[in-house]
């Protein structure tokens, strides 16, 4: 299902729209350990449809914004608990040699069948748009590499860097043709690590590869949604250079001033914080912060209200349910 009309669609009369970055509750509805859904596609289809009929509101459905199946299908080793998402353990590369040995991996790699085969579920079990996820190519660098030593060897070696950066985006490039070919509406890139960057050094080291990787997926049936939560407002210009249509902001960023600087025929999306909000708050204040953030940002008909970033496990429901609940008074109140 093509996402930009059918938002188009939902926007008429000027009513505000939501899309959380949620998945997790999901998980919790079927009964299942996060385990459970990374490893298995079924299960994951399940849990993001379980969501999606417990809380019908959202614009749009999201896949798990897991960002270490594209570091596993390298060969990184992971840890992986029941009810935690799973994360990078140690470091696959030290140096020049390994980055030229490295082998860009098959699609068949790692847990990419399965979370392939929940995009492929999703876009045919689910009325709705779903969008997909994928790790952009500096962040996979650095889960690959170390996150400190690729943010030291762009100054010191920044040929190791840029051949890393080359067969990262060969890879991700693939799995976002295939995750284009199971027929869901698009994918959300994450890219977090390049939000440490300074705007030029993001612009030479992460958009540069996004923007191939867009060039060659996005259409009008395809979205890509540039996500960078390490992003406090000072690359924006280096993410909009990659002609995404849609940018999504963590809770850093001052919302506002993003919605300043981007066009306003792109989609602007976020940012309540997933931890501090949703997760600890309680729904009185969750209703609150969100109507606060609409308020301020009824003027921008680009913006979607949504998660500064994927919610984590434990959410409570009554959270996600203020959430709704302010966004369906702001509708009301226009």
């Amino acid at each position: 299902m093509e996402l930009s009309q059918y938002i188009k669609d939902k926007l008429v009369l000027e009513k505000r729209v939501a899309m959380p970055i949620m998945t997790h509750p999901g998980i919790e509805l079927l009964g299942k350990r996060v385990l459970d859904a990374v490893t298995n596609g079924e299960i994951h289809y399940h849990a993001i449809r379980a969501l999606n009929e417990c809380f019908p509101q959202s614009v749009a459905c999201t896949t798990i914004m897991d960002l270490t199946v594209e570091a596993e299908a390298f060969g990184a080793q992971l840890s992986m608990s029941s009810n935690e998402v799973p994360s990078v353990s140690g470091r696959l590369l030290a140096g020049y040699a390994d980055v030229e040995a490295l082998q860009v991996p098959s699609l068949e790699s790692g847990r990419v069948p399965q979370y392939l085969q929940a995009d492929r579920l999703a876009a045919k079990g689910i009325d709705k748009p779903v969008l997909a996820g994928c790790i952009g190519p500096y962040s996979l660098a650095g889960r690959l590499y170390d996150m400190t030593e690729i943010m030291m060897a762009i100054y010191t070696e920044p040929e190791t860097a840029r051949l890393l950066l080359e067969k990262c985006t060969e890879f991700i490039l693939r799995y976002c043709l295939a995750i284009k070919e199971t027929g869901v509406a698009g994918v959300i890139m994450a890219e977090p690590a390049a939000g440490l960057l300074s705007n030029e050094d993001c612009l030479q080291y992460s958009s540069v590869y996004v923007k191939r990787i867009i060039d060659a997926v996005q259409d009008d049936s395809f979205t890509v949604i540039l996500h960078n939560c390490g992003n406090t407002g000072h690359c924006t210009p280096a993410m909009l250079s990659t002609g995404a249509q849609g940018y999504h902001f963590g809770n850093k960023a001052d919302m506002l001033a993003a919605l300043r600087e981007c066009p306003s025929d792109v989609w602007v999306m976020g940012n309540l914080d997933p931890v501090g909000i949703f997760r600890m708050l309680t729904p009185e204040e969750v209703f609150a912060q969100t109507e606060e953030l609409l308020s301020r940002t009824g003027g921008y008909a680009n913006f979607i209200v949504s998660t500064g970033c994927d919610t984590p496990p434990e959410v409570p429901f009554d959270n996600i349910q203020a959430f709704y609940l302010a966004v369906e008074k702001y509708n009301k109140g226009r």
